[in-house]
C-alpha cells in the first residue's frame, strides 16, 4: 500500500505536464537537414568561386566544410547521448562550465541568433514569394522612417511567424508535420533542379575542367591556405544549424540512440545535397561567371533552362526559407524552456501547456521577439555581430567534451565520440583559429557581438537572485 506521502508525490508528478517524446529518427534527420538548408546554398557560391576559381577546389571546400562539421557532430553526439534533455547545447555548456556560460549562450540565441534567424528567414521567404506574387514584393513600402523601411514582404513575414508559432504551440506532432511537409517539398524541388539540369539543361561538362588553372592557382602555401580559409567561411555558414536537433532532445524517441545518429546522418545528407547543387551550378556556367552572380540559383536556372525558370527557383527558395524557419521555431523554444526551468530566464517560459504538452509560453515569447526584430529591420545586421560567437560556442562545447570526460566519467555514454581525442581536437583548433581571425579582421562586429552577449549578465544576476529567493521561501 502506498503511504500518503508517496501518493501525494505521485499526484503532483501526474498533474505536472511534461513534453512528449514524439519525434522519430526520420523526424529528427529531417529537422536537422531542414534547419541547415535555408537560403545559403542558393547564395554562397559567389563568395567561394571568387577566392577558389578552380572547379576541383570549389567542390573540395564543400567536402572539407562537411567533414569539419562532422568532427564537431561526433563530439556533440557523445554529449547528446549523455544528456538526452531539451536544451541540448545549453545543457552541455551548463554541465561543463556552469550556469553563467550556459545562460550567455542561451541569451545570445534568444536576443539575436535564433530570433534574428526566424525573422530573416520569414522575411526572405516572403520576399521570394513576392517574385511570384508581385503584390507582396519588397518594392511595396508600407512604412519608411528612422532609417527603417518596412515593406509588404515584412508584413507577410510577420504572418508567417504567427503561423509557425501557432502550429508549434498546439502540438509537437503538428509542428513536426509542418516541418516535414515543407522539407520534403524543398527536397523535391531541389532534386528536380539537379536532375533536369543535367538531363535537359543547356550546360557544359567542360566547365569542370580547370582551363589551364593549376590546382594551387599559382599561389604560395600561405596564400593558398588563406584562399581556402576564405572559402570555408561561407561553407561553415551554409552548414550551420546541425545543433538544432540537440535542442529538442527531450522530445526525441530513444534520444541516446537517435540524437547522435540523426546528427551524423543529417550532415551526410546535407553534404550530398550541397555537392549536387554546386555541381549543377558549375555545369550551368564557368566559375568565372559563378563568381559574378549574387543569386547563383537564379542565374544557373536561367542559363540551364530559360529566364522564366528563375520564377520556379524563387518558389523553391521561398519553401526552403520557410522550412528552415519552421525548424528554428520548433527547436529554439526548447532552449529557453530549459533556461527557465533552471531559474535563469522568464519564469513563465518554464511552463509546459497541460493540453498540448508544448513549451507554449516559450514559443509565444520567441515569436513576439522575432516579430519585434522583424519590425526593427535590424535582424540581419545584428546576426552578423554574433556569428563569431556561435562558432565560439561550438568550440567551447567541444572543449567541454574533454572537461566532462574528466569531471563526469560516471555518466553513461551509449555513444562515444569517434576518433577521440583527435577529431574533436582538430575541430577545436580550426574553430579557435576561425574565431580569432574574425576578431582580428572584423573587430567592430566582434566588439558589438561581445557587447550583445554581455548585456545579458544583469538579467542573469536578477533571475538567479529571484530563483534563490523562491527556493528559500
Amino acid at each position: 500500500m502506498d503511504t500518503p506521502a508517496v501518493t501525494q508525490s505521485a499526484q503532483q508528478t501526474e498533474s505536472k505536464p511534461t513534453l512528449v517524446r514524439g519525434l522519430s529518427l526520420l523526424d529528427s534527420v529531417l529537422l536537422l537537414v531542414s534547419g541547415i538548408i535555408g537560403s545559403s546554398i542558393f547564395l554562397t557560391a559567389k563568395d567561394i568561386a571568387g577566392p577558389l576559381p578552380q572547379p576541383v577546389l570549389f567542390l573540395l571546400v564543400w567536402v572539407l566544410g562537411g567533414v569539419v562539421s562532422l568532427f564537431a557532430c561526433v563530439a556533440f553526439a557523445e554529449l547528446g547521448s549523455m544528456f538526452p534533455d531539451s536544451g541540448g547545447q545549453y545543457v552541455y555548456l551548463r554541465e561543463a562550465y556552469g550556469d553563467l556560460v550556459a545562460f550567455l549562450y542561451g541569451w545570445m540565441l534568444f536576443a539575436v541568433a535564433n530570433g534574428g534567424t526566424i525573422a530573416a528567414l520569414s522575411v526572405a521567404s516572403a520576399a521570394y514569394m513576392g517574385q511570384i506574387i508581385p503584390v507582396i514584393s519588397q518594392e511595396h513600402v508600407v512604412f519608411a522612417a528612422f532609417g527603417i523601411t518596412f515593406t509588404r514582404a515584412h508584413v507577410v513575414g510577420l504572418v508567417l511567424i504567427l503561423l509557425l508559432t501557432y502550429v508549434n504551440v498546439v502540438g509537437l506532432r503538428w509542428g513536426a508535420l509542418l516541418q516535414n511537409v515543407s522539407t520534403w517539398s524543398k527536397f523535391t524541388a531541389m532534386a528536380a533542379f539537379v536532375v533536369l539540369g543535367f538531363a535537359i539543361g543547356k550546360g557544359s561538362w567542360g566547365n569542370f575542367s580547370g582551363h589551364g588553372v593549376s590546382l594551387s592557382m599559382g599561389l604560395g602555401p600561405g596564400q593558398f591556405i588563406s584562399a581556402l580559409g576564405i572559402g570555408l567561411i561561407a561553407v561553415f555558414w551554409a552548414y550551420d544549424g546541425w545543433v538544432y536537433i540537440t535542442w529538442v532532445a527531450g522530445e526525441v524517441k530513444e534520444p541516446r540512440r537517435n540524437v547522435p545518429l540523426a546528427m551524423v546522418l543529417g550532415i551526410l545528407v546535407v553534404g550530398v545535397i550541397y555537392m549536387a547543387m554546386n555541381m549543377t551550378y558549375v555545369y550551368a556556367m564557368p566559375l568565372s561567371e559563378v563568381a559574378k552572380h549574387e543569386t547563383i540559383a537564379h542565374a544557373a536556372a536561367a542559363s540551364l533552362f530559360s529566364p522564366g525558370a528563375a520564377v520556379w527557383l524563387s518558389a523553391t527558395i521561398a519553401i526552403s526559407c520557410f522550412s528552415a524557419a519552421a525548424t528554428c521555431t520548433l527547436s529554439g523554444a526548447r532552449v529557453y524552456l530549459a533556461m527557465a526551468q533552471d531559474g535563469v530566464f522568464f519564469k513563465r517560459m518554464a511552463v509546459i501547456h497541460p493540453k498540448w504538452r508544448t513549451p507554449a509560453f516559450s514559443l509565444i515569447g520567441q515569436g513576439v521577439w522575432a516579430a519585434l526584430l522583424t519590425v526593427s529591420g535590424r535582424y540581419d545586421q545584428l546576426y552578423t555581430y554574433v556569428i563569431y560567437g556561435m562558432v565560439l560556442s561550438y568550440t567551447l562545447t567541444v572543449i567541454g567534451l574533454f572537461i566532462l570526460r574528466w569531471k563526469r566519467p560516471d555518466i553513461p555514454r551509449p555513444y562515444r565520440c569517434t576518433g577521440y581525442p583527435w577529431l574533436p581536437g582538430i575541430y577545436i583548433l580550426i574553430g579557435a583559429a576561425w574565431t580569432l581571425n574574425t576578431i582580428i579582421t572584423r573587430p567592430t562586429e566582434a566588439f558589438w557581438g561581445t557587447a550583445i552577449v554581455l548585456i545579458g549578465v544583469p538579467g542573469y544576476l536578477y533571475w538567479k537572485r529571484a530563483s534563490r529567493k523562491v527556493a528559500v521561501e
